[in-house]
């Protein structure tokens, strides 16, 4: 009886094609300041299946999505929204993109969970419980 250990390969992501842009750009715009979280978001860009809006599945983490989720670590779950960092208020539960959980989290899907370093280094598994997308004008 052989065990295998194979590398956790992380979960496929989808993004929306303008959000993925505008996260481009704000990764390379702090990369000299973050570099950590810059690259985590530029490798999870690279590797995401890209949707426009309208087709983009709703239970998929976006920018201004609602999103439970379990720390696995600690057991705690928390319900935030992910925005750009200009909105970020961790008091109101708006979270920015450019954290750790929040590169984590953008382009998964409800049910999926992704092992992701915290700003310690150590590598956490976040696992997404729930996703509510905000309310669009029409």
């Amino acid at each position: 009886m052989t065990t295998q250990s194979k590398p956790r390969r992380r979960p496929s992501i989808h993004m929306i094609d303008t959000e993925a842009d505008a996260l481009a750009d704000l990764a390379v715009s702090v990369e000299k300041r973050m570099p950590q979280v810059s690259a985590l978001l530029i490798d999870e860009i690279g590797r995401a299946t890209v949707h426009n809006a309208k087709t983009m599945p709703r239970d998929v983490v976006t920018m201004s999505s609602q999103v439970e989720f379990v720390d696995e670590a600690s057991g705690e779950t928390r319900t935030i929204q992910l925005v750009y960092p200009h909105e970020a208020d961790i008091a109101a539960g708006r979270v920015s993109i450019l954290t750790p959980v929040g590169a984590g989290l953008i382009g998964l899907r409800q049910g999926q969970s992704i092992r992701w370093p915290d700003r310690d280094g150590h590598e956490r598994t976040l696992s997404v419980v729930g996703v509510v997308q905000p309310a669009t004008a029409n």
